[in-house]
């Protein structure tokens, strides 16, 4: 026993010096210690049973869909497809979203934007647009799933949508390509007098969750990047950005890159609005057009520095700053200062038949952080100082927008197109966490070959900025949102709906109904079998004769959390997922004589492999 008195009492005194060396007898709360003290892995280390404080939705690109990712874990939590189809869930394959895809087979997801209340996200809808086929779409997000596609007539791939006003009245979708009226042939040496690029604004109802086009505005053929609308005192207005103010029609990289400044275009929605409840526009293939050059007001130019990318309002809605790409410069200009001189028409000239504002009395300043190259896209924290991306310099650089004074800035890899704050674009910014959307990844993951993934880096913000998180990420991210967790209030299960004349919630009423050559199947799926026709000696079997029209109205009547439902048939190239209460719809023409298995292929139960049957095929005689 006494040899063990001198080793105890080393380790104590040992203990008592390390105290006295190391701890920190200063004042300070819980609260302040474990933040002050916290690792980079600890601040987005989200232990099993918690969750993530914010959901971040990322657009896809040309994949066609939409990433979701959890806050500040970086986890990627869904992949919702909007424009492009997803054996997974059998998007594009049941009628709803095969109806919804047309007769697309891809799409180019960009510029995700949430439904709001307020200038504020309310968490209900998520809007964004397809650039490769001139689409715009609405998401529900109680069930994270696609209501309504809308395609967009007299315009081509609208690039920077979407973007709505304060309480969701429009969502305004201007496009990147001009392109003749109604996509009629026109040659290129008339591209002046023949193109345009026309803005469209979109309302979506609520009730019906529909898209329809409210009017459309026949802008000059330019080229119009991102966009954003006011807040607040701004609420009635908007901007967006343009290049190629040359009207150039070949070799853009040189040709579109001529003039000193191109233009914002500076519009107030209500007085156009106004203008089609009066009739001040035209008939273009069924489609209100206002045309600037005839309607006057409503619409004005603002230089800016050329080939702007990004034009971002504060969150106090009092100012906007415009990114010149290939200037050095963010431009701050203030609503007030424009709205006077839209009413001294303090103009400096007109364009294509619209007023240009003189620019030094809208502009409030210039701003060129020192070495910063390529300014793209600007967002905010609750203090409202600015956070922006430059692609060029690689790095994100925090400024002042009422004085231009840089106060930070990071280095991230690499070459950041965008970048997403918490509630970045409301009126009222977290200013806890900003994410940099990079284009080029390099020599920062596991090689995959040639191609290497696209990145994304979360920055800590709440004080001086730091870089304490980096992850792959699907391609390819043009913009993201994010939002508070608390915002979201989805479903667990599918209500029962009494007039859906297809659902079936009883396994005793499933039947087959045959007329002429149409056949309905009225079936219901549960743990761990399919009921196609409960009164038949094999109750999972469909038997059809070859070219017979069949329906299959499957409803899931595990009315459980998780507990969702596949339906494929072997061989037939079909596949469809219904969700624990849900009824979905599969159309097709029985084209192939035969045997073809049918089974589950979201796994349910642990009799999911039993959860099979036979889909028979009479062959013509």
């Amino acid at each position: 026993m006494k040899k063990w008195i001198p080793i105890a009492s080393g380790l104590l005194a040992g203990f008592v010096a390390a105290t006295i060396s190391f701890a920190d007898f200063s004042a300070k709360t819980n609260t302040e210690a474990a933040s002050t003290n916290k690792s980079d892995a600890e601040k987005v280390y989200v232990p099993f049973g918690k969750k993530d404080d914010y959901y971040l939705f990322a657009s896809g690109g040309h994949s066609g869909q939409m990433f979701i990712y959890g806050m500040p874990s970086m986890r990627h939590i869904r992949t919702i497809p909007v424009f492009s189809p997803d054996s997974a869930t059998g998007y594009g394959f049941d009628e709803h979203s095969k109806k919804l895809m047309g007769d697309y087979t891809w799409g180019d997801l960009h510029h995700p934007a949430f439904s709001e209340t307020k200038g504020d996200y309310d968490g209900k809808y998520m809007f964004a647009t397809d650039v490769g086929n001139s689409r715009a779409a609405a998401m529900d997000l109680k069930t994270f799933t696609v209501k309504d596609i809308i395609k967009v007539p007299n315009t081509s791939g609208p690039h920077c949508a979407a973007f709505v006003t304060e309480n969701t009245e429009y969502m305004f979708l201007p496009t990147r390509f001009a392109v003749p009226l109604g996509q009629q042939y026109e040659s290129l040496d008339d591209y002046s007098n023949k193109y345009r690029g026309v803005m469209s604004a979109v309302t979506f109802d609520q009730n019906k969750e529909k898209l329809n086009i409210a009017y459309q505005v026949a802008l000059p053929p330019w080229s119009y990047d991102l966009s954003d609308a006011g807040k607040k005192s701004s609420a009635d207005w908007a901007v967006m950005t343009t290049y190629n103010t040359e009207e150039s029609t070949t070799n853009l990289e040189i040709n579109a890159s001529q003039a000193d400044r191109d233009y914002i275009v500076l519009f107030n929605w209500k007085e156009l609005e106004k203008m089609v409840k009066e009739g001040k526009y035209e008939d273009v293939g069924g489609q209100k057009m206002i045309f600037p050059e005839k309607q006057k007001g409503g619409i004005y130019l603002i230089p800016v520095a050329k080939s702007p990318h990004g034009v971002d309002v504060t969150p106090d809605g009092k100012h906007f700053i415009a990114s010149g790409k290939l200037a050095p410069t963010m431009t701050v200009f203030s609503f007030e200062k424009a709205f006077k001189a839209v009413e001294n028409q303090d103009f400096s000239g007109e364009r294509n038949g619209i007023p240009i504002l003189n620019y030094k009395s809208v502009m409030e300043r210039e701003v060129n952080p020192e070495n910063a190259l390529g300014p793209l896209h600007t967002q905010f924290d609750d203090k409202g100082m600015a956070y922006t991306t430059m692609f060029i310099s690689s790095e994100i650089v925090k400024w002042d927008p009422k004085t231009g004074k840089t106060l930070d800035r990071v280095p991230v890899q690499y070459s950041p197109g965008h970048s997403v704050a918490a509630e970045g674009d409301t009126v009222a910014p977290d200013g806890k966490w900003l994410i940099a959307l990079n284009k080029i990844a390099k020599d920062s993951y596991l090689s995959v070959g040639p191609s290497h993934p696209e990145s994304m880096q979360l920055i800590d913000i709440s004080g001086k900025m730091k870089v304490i998180q980096s992850a792959p990420v699907n391609p390819e991210p043009h913009y993201a949102q994010m939002i508070k967790a608390d915002k979201i209030k989805t479903i667990e299960v599918y209500p029962k709906d009494p007039k859906n004349k297809d659902a079936v919630y009883k396994k005793d009423d499933a039947k087959i109904v045959r007329n002429g050559n149409e056949v309905h199947v009225y079936g219901i799926a549960m743990r761990s079998k399919f009921i196609f026709d409960a009164k038949a000696k094999r109750p999972d079997v469909i038997e059809v004769n070859e070219g017979d029209h069949v329906f299959i109205h499957l409803t899931n009547i595990d009315f459980d959390e998780d507990i969702t439902h596949g339906f494929a048939i072997n061989s037939y190239n079909l596949n469809m997922e219904v969700q624990p209460g849900q009824t979905n719809t599969m159309e097709f023409v029985a084209n192939k004589a035969g045997t073809y298995p049918l089974y589950c292929t979201n796994f349910c139960s642990a009799l999911h492999q039993e959860m099979t049957g036979y889909f028979l095929v009479k062959p013509k005689k």
